[in-house]
C-alpha cells in the first residue's frame, strides 16, 4: 500500500467500527484530518493486527515526511546563546513540533484521565502526541489507569512506550490548572511535575528528555513563572544527577522561545 491506500483503509476500518462518517466525501487533506479525528475519538479497545500494521506504516511515513530531529542536531544553550548558566552544555531550548524529536523520552502534558485528548484535531500537545504515536498509546494508558483505579493526581509521572513516535518513551504528567490567582500550591505542583519526570527518566537510565511547556496552555499557568520553575527544577536536579545528558525545553510559540532565551542568557 502507498500512503493514500493506507489512509483510505484506515478511515474505512475505523468508520465501520464507530458507525460515523461512513458516507462522507472528503478530499485528500480532509481525509488526513478525518483519520486523526477518528483516532482521537476512539475509546480504548483491541484492534486487529492488520489495522495496527497499516496504522504503524502510515504514521511512520508521516513522521519521516515531517522530518526526524536528532538530539545531537539541537544545540545546547551554551552553543546557541553562549549561555553561562549551570549545566549550559546539558540544556537546550528548541522551538518546533515535539513529535519530531528522537530523544529517549518526551513529556506529555496529560489530563487526569491519562487517555489523551478526545477532541478531534485539537491543538494541545496531548492530542498531537497521541495522534502521532498511534492508538496503542491510549490503550497502554488505559491499562495503566485500570490498574491504578483512580485518576492521575497532579505532579506525578507515568511512562509508556513511544510507539510510532521517534522517541523511545513518553512520560505523562498532569500539571496544575490555574483558575484565577496563581497560588503556592500551583507552583509546588508544577515543580513536582518536572521533578517526577526527571526521576522517572533517571530510573530508566535515559540520557535525554524533552519537556513541553507543562500547564501553560489549556491549564492557564502564567508562562514566565512556569519557565522559571521549569528551569530551576531542572538545574537543581542536574546538580545531583550525572546520568541525564540532555534536557530540552520544547516551545511552540514565540512567547515561549523569548522567555527561555532570556532566562538562559541573563
Amino acid at each position: 500500500m502507498d500512503q493514500t491506500q493506507r489512509l483510505d483503509f484506515l478511515i474505512g476500518e475505523l468508520s465501520r467500527e464507530s458507525g460515523m462518517y461512513e458516507k462522507w466525501k472528503v478530499g485528500e487533506v480532509d481525509k488526513r484530518r478525518l483519520l486523526r479525528s477518528l483516532m482521537n475519538v476512539r475509546m480504548p479497545g483491541e484492534l486487529s493486527s492488520e489495522v495496527l500494521r497499516v496504522q504503524d506504516e502510515y504514521l511512520k511515513e508521516e513522521t519521516a515526511q515531517k522530518g526526524i530531529v536528532a538530539v545531537e542536531e539541537i544545540p545546547t544553550v551554551k552553543e546557541a546563546f553562549g549561555s553561562g548558566i549551570r549545566h549550559a552544555d546539558r540544556i537546550s531550548v528548541w522551538r518546533g513540533d515535539i513529535t519530531r524529536i528522537s530523544a529517549d523520552a518526551i513529556v506529555n502534558a496529560a489530563n487526569s484521565r491519562l487517555l489523551g485528548c478526545f477532541v478531534p484535531c485539537h491543538g494541545c500537545v496531548d492530542n498531537a502526541i497521541h495522534s502521532a504515536a498511534g492508538m496503542q498509546l491510549r490503550e497502554e494508558c488505559f491499562q495503566i489507569m485500570q490498574e491504578q483505579g483512580y485518576e492521575e493526581p497532579e505532579g506525578r509521572a507515568k511512562i509508556t512506550s513511544g510507539y510510532n513516535l521517534p522517541c523511545r518513551y513518553v512520560i505523562h504528567t498532569v500539571g496544575p490548572v490555574v483558575a484565577g490567582i496563581l497560588r503556592k500550591e500551583h507552583c509546588a505542583a508544577l515543580e513536582s511535575c518536572y521533578r517526577s519526570c526527571l526521576e522517572t527518566a533517571k530510573e530508566r537510565n535515559l540520557q535525554s528528555i524533552v519537556f513541553c511547556c507543562i500547564s501553560t496552555g489549556e491549564f492557564h499557568f502564567p508562562n514566565q513563572r512556569a519557565a522559571d520553575i521549569a528551569l530551576d527544577t531542572v538545574l537543581s536536579f542536574l546538580d545531583r544527577d550525572s546520568g541525564i545528558q540532555r534536557v530540552i525545553f520544547n516551545v511552540f510559540k514565540e512567547i515561549g522561545w523569548d522567555i527561555y532565551r532570556k532566562l538562559v542568557t541573563k
